[in-house]
């Protein structure tokens, strides 16, 4: 069986490292994989995998498009063109869809031709963007517009940002092409989109809902005495966030409203994945730590935190929480999207903005966390869309 996996990036961040796994997974049971992807660097080791999707001039353009006329998913044709002339000589079994956005390939195009060509797809929606006419994510601003039909959208400012409102007819005409593919069938990393994509123009296509898996090979508790003495803490409790880009959503002001009240004798704030310009704005206290690719890294920091906070205000499932519990972290998130799925399995959830209760709960966690349900491992991640891609040839 050959397998086609689109996506924004290719092995890194938590979408491209999903499709490598995916894919490394499928090696193994003896089934051909590439993985077009459209935009960053490629670690060494996924190269193999590795078909690019134009080139860093069409993103520009692409994306320039979407910053002034809302045409996220609407330029990058011609380098769509050729891509899907390669698609044909490539001539995959099953077409696995991920991100489509990001200003690397025209929906347009791509599903004209998926409409044609008899393969069989499935669409793993990471976010809610195929729902919406503009936004990724609504549920901070109480938005189900994208129901009936988008209009004066509230989140243009937010990615992908538009200084141009089109979300009414970007919503009519992403309904069209995403709507009557028969041989398209939909998952969902969670209960909580799922129930979204059952309110939305793709209601008619088979939902199935698959937790994303971690590699508990990889991500596990390690030594970071080395860590905790390059960053001079001492025996500070870390309370530890990740995001490979923080912005509103994400709840950036939120640990800086935190810094303010808890007790920095006894606590420290770290922070991955931010800009250098982030990290020269953080207030005294909070140490920032810029964006890593590095796996190795990642599991030292997620081994030396003493609690991981996710305190986005929208998110679909986030992997950063699995990779924390599974390296023995306990989880604090917010009760928004996706997230409580993972957090139960070891963690607390609580409600947006209470800093209150968050205080609480990071003193509570030293003496009082439990586990109600193991973590879904990469290999039982694996074998279900295995067993869905086998099923759908």
């Amino acid at each position: 069986m050959k397998v086609l996996m689109i996506n924004v990036v290719c092995g890194i961040r938590s979408t491209g490292r999903i499709c490598t796994d995916l894919a490394a997974a499928l090696e193994t049971h003896g089934h051909e994989v590439k993985i077009a992807y459209g935009r960053e660097r490629v670690p060494e080791q996924f190269q193999k995998y590795a078909v690019r999707i134009g080139a860093d001039i069409d993103v520009k353009l692409h994306g320039l498009k979407a910053r002034f006329f809302d045409g996220c998913g609407w330029g990058s044709k011609g380098a769509t063109e050729r891509f899907i002339h390669w698609v044909k000589d490539y001539d995959p079994d099953v077409i696995h869809l991920h991100n489509l956005h990001g200003y690397y390939i025209n929906i347009e195009v791509l599903f004209k031709y998926l409409r044609t060509c008899k393969k069989k797809i499935l669409w793993t929606l990471h976010d809610c963007w195929a729902l919406t006419g503009h936004a990724a994510y609504c549920e901070a601003v109480n938005c189900e517009r994208w129901i009936t039909g988008c209009h004066n959208c509230m989140k243009m400012l937010d990615y992908p940002v538009s200084y141009t409102d089109r979300s009414a007819s970007n919503w009519k005409r992403k309904r069209q092409l995403f709507s009557g593919l028969e041989n398209l069938g939909i998952v969902t990393p969670s209960e909580w989109l799922a129930r979204l994509v059952r309110k939305s123009y793709l209601s008619d296509y088979p939902v199935t809902v698959i937790h994303n898996g971690v590699d508990t090979g990889v991500f596990k508790a390690v030594d970071s005495k080395e860590l905790r003495g390059k960053l001079g803490i001492g025996n500070k409790r870390v309370i530890l966030g990740v995001a490979a880009i923080w912005d509103e959503r994400k709840g950036l002001i939120d640990f800086e409203k935190l810094n303010n009240v808890i007790d920095r004798a006894k606590y420290q704030i770290i922070i991955v994945g931010l800009s250098k310009e982030q990290i020269n704005e953080l207030p005294a206290g909070i140490i920032g730590i810029e964006r890593t690719n590095s796996i190795d890294e990642l599991v030292q920091f997620y081994s030396l935190a003493d609690v991981f906070l996710n305190l986005t205000y929208e998110d679909n499932y986030p992997t950063t929480n699995i990779e924390a519990i599974a390296c023995g972290t306990p989880v604090i998130t917010y009760n928004t999207g996706g997230s409580p799925e993972s957090a139960k399995c070891y963690g607390s959830i609580i409600q947006k903005g209470d800093m209150e209760t968050l205080l609480s709960t990071i003193i509570q966690a030293e003496y009082d966390w439990s586990v109600e349900q193991g973590l879904l491992g990469v290999d039982a991640f694996v074998e279900k869309y295995v067993s869905i891609y086998e099923d759908r040839v």
